[in-house]
C-alpha cells in the first residue's frame, strides 16, 4: 500500500538528489503541475534536507493521503515514536486559521480513522515561511494530539528538536505505522462528495467487523436489482438501521454506483427532506468546482452547470411527483432511492397538499401508492429502494411503513418485498401488525437490509440505544448504557453561554458545531434562541467559521426539520417544555397562542418525542444539553418544570457542568 507520493529514511533523503525526488512527486500527481505547484515542492526539498540534518533520525513521507479529506498532508515525518504532519504555505507571511484548521484535520483525521496512530503522539506543525516566529508550548489533548505549533523558515528546526526533548514515546516502524488500517466515518456530506467523484463505499467507510454489515447491505440490494432487471420483475426493498448506520451512505452508493456501471439502469435519489437535498446539492456543486480548480489550476466548470448536473442526480420528491403527475409514460428512472420513506405522506395529507399547492382536486392517492404507480408503468422491470429509520417520524402526515405494505397489497401485489425482519420491530410498526402484513405480501426476509450499528458516533456506537431509553423514559436502561459510552461526551447545564463555551472548547479544526432545537420550542425565545426564524440550511451546514451564517457562530438555531439526514461533530441541543417529565413520565405539549397546550393525539405525541430523538443523534462526537432555569413570574417557563427535564437527564447519567 502507498500512502504517499515519496517516502525515505532521513539518510537517503538527505543524499537523493533533489531532481530525483521532484521527479518521484511529479510522476505521482495526476493533475497539470502549475508553477506555484512546482516552487512549493522545490522549496520543500531543500528546506527538509536541512531541517532533517539537524535531527538524531527521522523518516519522511511527502504528500501523504488523508483519505476522508480527500486531500495530502505535505509532509509527515516520523521521529522517535512521534508523528509530525508539517503543512507548508509558501511564501505566507501569517498563520490564517483556514491552514491552522487545515492541519488540525489531518492530525485529527489520522488520530480517529488510523490504527496506527490511535496511541501514538501526534503534533501537527504549520510552516508559514515568510511569517514572524512564535513562541510555544507543546500541550497534549486526552486523544494525544498535540495543540499545534507555528513555524517559519528558520524556525521549523528548533521548534521540532524542542519537542523531542518534551515528548517521549516508544519507536515505531514507519513502513509498518504508515501501512496500517485506515477505517473512516465520512460525515453524510462528505461521503456524498466522495461517491460522486468515484470512490466505491469499501474505501471510505469503516470495514470493522462491528460496521461490516454497510457494505453487505449494499451487495444485497444490487444483487436485488440484478435479479429484477434479469427476470423482468419489479421489487420493493426496505433498509431499515438505526440513526448513524449508513442507509443514506449505501444508498448514495448504490446510485452512484449505477450511473458508472449500468447507464442504461438510470437511477435517482429522492427525499422528501428539503433540507437534505439542499445541502447535498450544493456541497456537490461546490466540491465539483473545487476538484475542476485543483486538476486544471482553474475552474473550468460553471457552477450553473454543475448544480444543474447534481440536481439530476438528487431529487426533492415534490419535483419527481409533479413531473409525472401528468404524465403516461413511465420515468426514465428504473432504480429510485426513496430516503426516509417512513415520513411518505398519507391520501389525506398528500390530498390536502396537491389541492393547496398543485389546483388539483379528489387527489386520492398517498405518496407511496403515487410512487409506486409512477414506477409501475415500466412494461420490463424497477425497483424503488426504501431507507426507513425507526423513530424517524417528526411530521403531520408521516405515515410510517404500514402505508407502503398497504398501497403493495391493494395494488401492486405483483410486485415482490424485500426486507429484514427488523421491520416487525415496534419502532417502525407504530403499533400496527406489519407481521401479518408481510406474510401475506410473501416478503423475502435480507438479514442485511437492517444496519445495526451507528456510524455517526465513531466514538461510540451505543449512542443511538442511550438516547432510546432516554426518549421512552428509561433511566435504568440509559444509565446502564451511558456506561458504555464513555469516549463520547454528554453534559448538560441550566446556562446557555457555558454550554456555548464548553461546545467551543471541545471542537478542534474545522470540526462543526451547531445550536439545536425542537421547531415547537417557542419559549426559548427569552434565552434569545427563535425557532420561527428563517434559516438556509446549505449555508448553515457548509459555510465557515468566517460567515455569520454558519452554524459556528452558535446564533442561528436549527430543529428536526433542518437536521434530519445530517450531521454535526458537536451539538448544543436546547430542551424546551413541549417535551416533559411528569409523574407519569414524558409527555409531550404544543405552544399556541399565549399558553402550552397537551398533545393528546398519539401520532403528534410521536412527532415531539421524535423531534429530540432526532436532534440527540445528530452529534458524532458529542453534546451539550441546555434546559433553562425559566422564570417564576412566567406560567409559559415554569422553573419546577424545567428542573424535572434536568433532574431526569441526571438521573441518566448525563454528567451536569
Amino acid at each position: 500500500m502507498n500512502r504517499s507520493y515519496y517516502s525515505a529514511e532521513k539518510s537517503d533523503f538527505i543524499k537523493t538528489s533533489p531532481e530525483a525526488i521532484f521527479g518521484t512527486l511529479a510522476r505521482h500527481y495526476d493533475f497539470a503541475l502549475e508553477g506555484p505547484q512546482k516552487r512549493a515542492w522545490s522549496f520543500q526539498i531543500e528546506h527538509l534536507k536541512k531541517v532533517l540534518g539537524e535531527l538524531p533520525s527521522g523518516y519522511l513521507f511527502l504528500e501523504f493521503e488523508i483519505p476522508r479529506i480527500v486531500r495530502r498532508a505535505d509532509a509527515i515525518l516520523v521521529v522517535e515514536g512521534v508523528i509530525f504532519i508539517l503543512e507548508y504555505k509558501y511564501g505566507a507571511s501569517h498563520y490564517d486559521q483556514s491552514s491552522i484548521d487545515q492541519v488540525i484535520d489531518y492530525a485529527l483525521d489520522l488520530k480517529n480513522f488510523h490504527a496506527g496512530s490511535h496511541y501514538i503522539p501526534i503534533v501537527p506543525v504549520l510552516v508559514a515561511t515568510n511569517a514572524p516566529p512564535k513562541t510555544w508550548t507543546c500541550e497534549f489533548s486526552q486523544d494525544r494530539v498535540a495543540n499545534i505549533l507555528l513555524a517559519n523558515e528558520t524556525s521549523l528546526s528548533d521548534l521540532l528538536i524542542s519537542g523531542l526533548d518534551l515528548i517521549k514515546a516508544p519507536p515505531l516502524s514507519p513502513a509498518a505505522w504508515a501501512n496500517s488500517a485506515y477505517q473512516p466515518t465520512p460525515t453524510i456530506v462528505e461521503a456524498a462528495q466522495a461517491l460522486y467523484r468515484g470512490h466505491r463505499v469499501s474505501s471510505i467507510a469503516r470495514s470493522d467487523a462491528g460496521a461490516i454489515n454497510l457494505t453487505r447491505t449494499a451487495s444485497c440490494v444490487t444483487q436485488i436489482i440484478d435479479e429484477a432487471k434479469r427476470d423482468g420483475k419489479k421489487a420493493l426493498c426496505l433498509i431499515t438501521g438505526v440513526p448513524g448506520a449508513g442507509k443514506t451512505l449505501a444508498c448514495l452508493n448504490i446510485a452512484t454506483e449505477r450511473m458508472r456501471t449500468d447507464q442504461a439502469s438510470h437511477a435517482v435519489f429522492l427525499s422528501g427532506n428539503d433540507p437534505l437535498v439542499k445541502v447535498l446539492r450544493e456541497a456537490l456543486a461546490i466540491d465539483a468546482m473545487e476538484q475542476s480548480k485543483i486538476s486544471m489550476g482553474r475552474s473550468s466548470l460553471r457552477k450553473g452547470d454543475v448544480r444543474r448536473r447534481a440536481h439530476t442526480f438528487i431529487q426533492n420528491i415534490r419535483y419527481f411527483r409533479d413531473d409525472n403527475y401528468e404524465a403516461d409514460a413511465p420515468p426514465v428512472e428504473k432504480v429510485v432511492v426513496f430516503d426516509e420513506a417512513q415520513r411518505a405522506w398519507h391520501q389525506e395529507q398528500l390530498s390536502s397538499f396537491m389541492l393547496r399547492k398543485r389546483g388539483v382536486p379528489s387527489f386520492d392517492l398517498s405518496e407511496p401508492e403515487f410512487l409506486l404507480s409512477v414506477m409501475d408503468r415500466h412494461t420490463d422491470w424497477c425497483c424503488v429502494i426504501c431507507l426507513v429509520g425507526g423513530g424517524q417520524e417528526i411530521n403531520t402526515g408521516e405515515a410510517g411503513m404500514v402505508e407502503w405494505l398497504s398501497a403493495l397489497e391493494s395494488g401492486f401485489p405483483h410486485w415482490s418485498i424485500h426486507c429484514s425482519s427488523q421491520i416487525q420491530n415496534p419502532e417502525y410498526d407504530w403499533t400496527n401488525d406489519l407481521s401479518a402484513r408481510l406474510r401475506r405480501l410473501g416478503a423475502n426476509i435480507e438479514p442485511d437490509l437492517h444496519l445495526a450499528v451507528s456510524l455517526r458516533s465513531f466514538r461510540a456506537e451505543h449512542v443511538s440505544a442511550f438516547v432510546g431509553a432516554l426518549i421512552i423514559g428509561d433511566a435504568g436502561k440509559a444509565r446502564n448504557l451511558y456506561g458504555e459510552v464513555s469516549r463520547y461526551p454528554m453534559v448538560v447545564t441550566r446556562k446557555l453561554q457555558r454550554a456555548k463555551e464548553w461546545i467551543r472548547s471541545q471542537a478542534r479544526g474545522s470540526e462543526r458545531i451547531g445550536l439545536l432545537a425542537s421547531s415547537n420550542a417557542i419559549r426559548l425565545k427569552p434565552e434569545g434562541i427563535f425557532v420561527k426564524q428563517d434559516l438556509d440550511p446549505a449555508q448553515w451546514f457548509l459555510k465557515g467559521k468566517d460567515d455569520i451564517r454558519s452554524s459556528y457562530y452558535l446564533e442561528d438555531v436549527a430543529t428536526e426539520f433542518h437536521v434530519q439526514g445530517l450531521e454535526l461533530d458537536w451539538a448544543l441541543v436546547c430542551w424546551d417544555l413541549n417535551f416533559r417529565r411528569t409523574k407519569a413520565g414524558w409527555k409531550s405539549f404544543s405552544f399556541a397562542g399565549t399558553r402550552w397546550q397537551t398533545v393528546g393525539d398519539h401520532n403528534r405525541t410521536r412527532y415531539v418525542a421524535n423531534s429530540y430523538r432526532v436532534l440527540l443523534t445528530r452529534a458524532r462526537q458529542g453534546f451539550v444539553i441546555f434546559v433553562p432555569e425559566g422564570n417564576p413570574q412566567d406560567p409559559t417557563r415554569e422553573p419546577a418544570t424545567y428542573a424535572a427535564i434536568y433532574d431526569f437527564l441526571r438521573e441518566c447519567g448525563i454528567e451536569a457542568i
